[in-house]
């Protein structure tokens, strides 16, 4: 699956950011669909959930993605806070990421990040449903 067009919503959304937190965004956004084609997956929706990018897969959860003002040099991955997915991810890269409890992964605008650490985390997060009974998610 080739990434999609974005969604004139999302966009407006996305164009509001700043240049560098908007093209950050945008490789995250390239992941989700990689990781959706990798594993079969089927075709995620992507809306905006509390004015931030969001994508949903069957089976899995919500993973948006957004960048703040509060916070300018970071964009940040919001998971829902009712699942384990944070708490796996602590365990499996205690040291990758910064995390805040048991909702984000911050990730520093200019810095580099592991992005095989995070694709795992976006795969685990779009399959969580399927996950969630096995230990670390199967991780």
């Amino acid at each position: 699956m080739a990434t999609p067009p974005i969604p004139a919503i999302v966009n407006a959304a996305l164009d509001s950011y700043p240049s560098a937190a908007k093209k950050r965004i945008m490789a995250f956004r390239k992941l989700v669909f990689e990781v959706v084609k990798e594993n079969e997956l089927a075709t995620p929706e992507e809306t905006l959930k509390w004015g931030e990018p969001a994508y949903l897969v069957k089976g899995g959860s919500t993973l948006r993605m957004a960048w703040k003002q509060s916070n300018p040099d970071s964009c940040s991955l919001y998971f829902n806070c009712q699942t384990t997915l944070l708490e796996t991810f602590k365990e499996i890269y205690p040291d990758v990421f910064h995390y805040d409890g048991k909702r984000a992964i911050h990730i520093n605008i200019t810095d580099d990040y592991s992005e095989a650490a995070l694709r795992h985390c976006i795969g685990l997060t779009l399959m969580y449903h399927k996950l969630k009974h096995l230990p670390l998610l199967g991780a």
